[in-house]
């Protein structure tokens, strides 16, 4: 199934994403800092939606109170809840 979710309070703006037997795949991120963003999005492909979700939730990004990986937890939570 497939997933977008609008970002909050990050450089990013949008993160796409797929999630297939509650594996994430094909995460893509637009806008923000590209290089560790791609990194990100390698390092979820094909985990658990519940382990990324328990490794990225809370992150912050300098004095932001979330972060691009924070908000990918959040997309992934929304996404879950439609699972």
């Amino acid at each position: 199934m497939q997933f977008e979710y609008k970002t909050k309070g990050t450089c990013s703006q949008m993160i796409f994403f797929d999630v297939d037997e509650g594996k994430i795949h094909n995460v893509a991120f637009m806008g923000g800092c590209n290089g560790n963003l791609q990194g990100i999005s390698k390092l979820v492909e094909g985990m658990d939606i519940d382990e990324a979700i328990s490794r990225l939730d809370g992150i912050h990004c300098g004095a932001k109170p979330t972060s691009c990986p924070d908000q990918l937890a959040n997309a992934l939570k929304k996404a879950k809840a439609k699972l």
